[in-house]
């Protein structure tokens, strides 16, 4: 009975110890995962000069992707990579479906290989694949999959803070799952950390990337209401500014029952002074 139960926890050992949120699934070198994270740069801008190879193989600039009053979603990834990065993928797939602004229209996304040995034929497949996920129409006009050398690689890298590691003798990365929001001129503004991302959640940072310049006048009262927190990783309510609103509404009400009431005792009292005469 003992030798069973040391047979069911070494077994429970390397299904758990096996896949990990910073590495690959078959990734044997622990001390790959030493310092692999993310930097936080809020405030900071991505190097727009960083040149990098679109998925038909010309050269572009960052900042030749960027458009005016358009946020980004900023998705570092490598191809070849056998676990994470198509999780992180499929997340963003995820909410895009879910967001009523649509790529290319209202936002952009930028994915790009940190893996300066990938080309841009491998970054085309890899768009086939996953764009055909969506069932948003048009998605490809707003989502690019870049690859790039190292130098240029590096420039964005350094300018995000987003760390990673080369698994030695693998050829796969050691990296975070995440994702970083850009306001449209390239400004880091929030990073969204795992492979699921609520809609709520995106929504809110686009919002707050773009300055408040995409959505509705209802998008722009509610998300008012709420902050990012760094704790949860997630926006939550203000009370301070909800308590505002209440307040402007609750005048805007009374303010409309009492003109109300005010044409109301208008109007009697003109029908009485008609009756008078």
């Amino acid at each position: 009975m003992n030798r069973f139960a040391l047979y069911a926890f070494i077994t429970l050992a390397v299904l758990f110890l096996s896949p990990s949120s910073y590495a690959q699934v078959n990734s044997s070198n622990l001390e790959a995962l030493q310092g692999v994270g993310i930097d936080e740069k809020l405030g900071d801008y991505i190097p727009l000069d960083a040149t990098f190879s679109t998925v038909d193989g010309d050269s572009i600039r960052l900042g030749d992707l960027l458009e005016e009053g358009k946020p980004i979603i900023l998705n570092p990834l490598y191809y070849d990579c056998p676990m994470l990065c198509g999780l992180v993928v499929d997340g963003v797939i995820d909410v895009v479906d879910e967001l009523a602004w649509q790529p290319g229209k209202d936002y952009l996304i930028i994915s790009f290989s940190i893996d300066p040995t990938e080309n841009h034929e491998l970054a085309k497949e890899y768009r086939t694949k996953y764009i055909n996920k969506l069932t948003s129409t048009n998605a490809e006009e707003g989502w690019y999959f870049l690859t790039g050398k190292k130098k240029q690689i590096d420039a964005v890298i350094e300018a995000t803070g987003f760390e990673y590691r080369e698994v030695q003798g693998t050829g796969e990365y050691a990296h975070t799952a995440a994702i970083i929001m850009l306001a449209p001129d390239g400004k880091i503004t929030r990073y969204l950390y795992g492979i699921r991302y609520k809609e709520f959640d995106v929504r809110n940072a686009l919002f707050e990337s773009a300055d408040g310049e995409i959505g509705s006048t209802v998008n722009k009262i509610l998300m008012y209401c709420y902050q990012y927190d760094p704790d949860s990783n997630s926006y939550v309510p203000v009370a301070m500014n909800i308590m505002k609103l209440g307040g402007l509404a609750t005048l805007i009400i009374l303010g409309i029952f009492l003109t109300l009431f005010w044409v109301r005792e208008r109007r009697k009292k003109q029908s009485q002074n008609i009756d008078y005469n």
